[in-house]
């Protein structure tokens, strides 16, 4: 009983004890509150404080804490994914020259992906050199395979590296939902930050500004996703797959460069709105059948490396993307924002990759084994030249050459 009513009746119960018995027996008259509250329920609104939706981060991912009713909403898949019926297989041959040097030398070469997935398959590696130590190493970190070969004093290094692999398309349905969760270990790896792609800070806040009011994590990542492609550009002038430092486009607000910074600038977003996100780096081995700076000429895979990206959902696993091919045709093929071929390359990449590419590995902040050097990423040949290091961009000392070929039609 209100401390209101329970006075009243103590003075009223002196006096005349029926309206006492009868001030028992009354319920209360709501209160104020209680009619606004009432009103408020009617109108579809909770009375009271208005709870605050949860802001996704790098550290409270959509994945712990999804959307009711979202594309990350942890639902059973509903089929087991079919592996893809259509393959391609294709040798890569990679062949090394090194300087004969007044010390020792040494060379890491990225090497495919080792594990089987529904996109890529690696069937065998055979190698020919005058090396003291050749062999294969895998590293935890990235699931990524490294070649080391090791030469004596006075030596002119050589390698003749081949690499047999088979490609399969990859399309994104969102209609079906078909994947097994990922592990824990993985998913957390690909929300944290590296030294080069952040996921906090202004980050966050650029995220944030992106996605605004969207709430399911598919509209999300396709938010980031075109941002990123209407605000980058492709840089024809730099070398490689670029520098991948997004700390500093964030800072400068200058955002664009190669593939390793476009797409990872895509990275960084995602990650810092609490979705999973990763870099696939790898060489591109065969024309396109979209546009042709998408591909090779003749086989020719030397400056073929290049850099994708994928973010996770649960139910769909690994999606692919690649903001930046969409830009890097853009600029080649000189289209504009609203070219109707341009509008249909930006939906086509949200969700497929044409598999006329490799991927090496998805590893960050990598320590290559036998070596004080840690990459920020490996895609590049590297070799250590009497002490000194040297990057493959550096044909003055390194020389290689990559060449890709079909073997079946």
């Amino acid at each position: 009983m209100k401390r209101r009513n329970f006075l009243s009746a103590a003075v009223l119960g002196s006096l005349f004890t029926i309206d006492s018995a009868l001030a028992k027996n009354k319920k209360p008259a709501p209160s104020a509150n209680k009619k606004a509250g009432a009103l408020a329920d009617k109108k579809g609104a909770k009375p009271g404080k208005v709870r605050k939706p949860t802001t996704h981060t790098a550290t409270t991912p959509i994945t712990e804490n999804p959307p009711v009713g979202s594309s990350s909403t942890h639902l059973p898949p509903v089929k087991a994914p079919e592996a893809p019926t259509q393959w391609r297989s294709y040798e890569i041959q990679t062949t090394i020259t090194l300087p004969k040097t007044p010390g020792r030398s040494r060379l890491w070469l990225p090497l495919p992906l080792s594990q089987d997935t529904l996109y890529q398959r690696t069937l065998s590696h055979s190698w020919r050199d005058n090396a003291d130590v050749a062999s294969l190493r895998r590293l935890p970190e990235g699931d990524l395979d490294v070649f080391y070969g090791e030469w004596a004093e006075g030596v002119e290094p050589s390698l003749q590296l081949t690499t047999i692999v088979s490609t399969a398309d990859r399309h994104f349905d969102v209609t079906r939902r078909t994947m097994p969760p990922d592990r824990d270990d993985i998913l957390r790896k690909n929300l944290r930050a590296s030294n080069l792609i952040p996921n906090d800070g202004d980050a966050h806040k650029l995220s944030e500004q992106i996605i605004g009011r969207i709430k399911d994590p598919i509209a999300q990542v396709r938010a980031i996703y075109e941002w990123v492609i209407d605000n980058s550009i492709y840089d024809l002038t730099l070398p490689g797959c670029g520098s991948g430092d997004i700390r500093k486009q964030i800072e400068e607000r200058r955002y664009g460069g190669r593939s390793a910074d476009i797409n990872g600038l895509f990275v960084a977003l995602c990650r810092a709105a609490g979705i999973p996100a990763r870099c696939v780096y790898g060489l591109r081995l065969d024309n396109s059948r979209i546009f042709s700076s998408l591909g090779l000429r003749q086989g020719e895979a030397t400056r073929g490396q290049h850099c994708r990206a994928e973010f996770y959902t649960p139910g769909y696993g690994w999606v692919p993307v690649d903001p930046s091919d969409v830009r890097r045709a853009m600029a080649l093929e000189i289209l504009g924002d609203r070219d109707p071929r341009t509008l249909s390359l930006k939906r086509l990449l949200f969700g497929v990759w044409e598999m006329n590419w490799l991927a090496y590995n998805f590893g960050n902040d990598i320590p290559l084994p036998e070596s004080r050097e840690v990459e920020p990423f490996f895609v590049l040949p590297r070799a250590e030249l009497n002490g000194k290091s040297i990057a493959g961009l550096e044909p003055e000392s390194f020389k290689y050459s990559i060449s890709s070929r079909r073997l079946d039609g």
